[in-house]
């Protein structure tokens, strides 16, 4: 079954913590939809390569998808987290029990909502203190607890996409795409 995913590129996002889990994830056979948070689908992201996102925010039906995804980048997160539709959306995707991923900064926002209360989470260094009520896990690359994956950065940006693969499809899958990503 063809799972959707949703991820949401704001003006200075890591190029790679979006990226290669959206390579990764389309290997998988999942529909992967890049979606801008602002009025324009060019988004600049944090080293000036300007990436054209699929969709407007309010041109997506997310009521259809399977998993939401923030890739960080300091800029990158505070644009998000000052985007109150992807905010209310986010609490609406956790009601309704949806897969809710981030990586690098960008899991604060979802510690910002309290999504991550008694979850046990990891981020970039120094955003743990927004992880209101979280088991933070410093050590570990990428985190996976109930419906939540989280990372630390761009250098888990494979370990993030092989665990949200995992979420969506199993850990055969992804472990099927690590062997032909070579990541061995």
């Amino acid at each position: 079954m063809v799972k959707k995913a949703a991820v949401f590129l704001a003006d200075g996002f890591e190029e790679v913590e979006a990226l290669a889990p959206i390579d990764m994830l389309r290997r998988a056979g999942a529909e992967v939809t890049t979606v801008s948070i602002k009025d324009s689908l060019d988004i600049n992201a944090s080293h000036n390569i300007v990436i054209r996102a699929d969709k407007l925010f309010d041109e997506v039906d997310f009521g259809g998808m399977d998993m939401f995804i923030l890739p960080g980048g300091g800029l990158g997160t505070e644009n998000l987290e000052n985007c109150d539709k992807l905010l209310e959306l986010l609490k609406k995707a956790d009601a309704e029990e949806k897969f809710i991923s981030a990586i690098c900064a960008a899991p604060r926002v979802l510690g910002r909502l309290g999504l991550l209360k008694g979850r046990r989470a990891t981020c970039y260094p120094g955003n743990d203190k927004y992880l209101e009520g979280a088991d933070y896990c410093p050590q570990e690359k990428a985190v996976t607890d109930g419906r939540f994956v989280t990372a630390r950065g761009m250098g888990a940006a494979v370990e993030f996409g092989s665990a949200v693969i995992a979420q969506l499809y199993g850990a055969e899958k992804a472990s099927e795409i690590e062997k032909q990503i070579q990541f061995i």
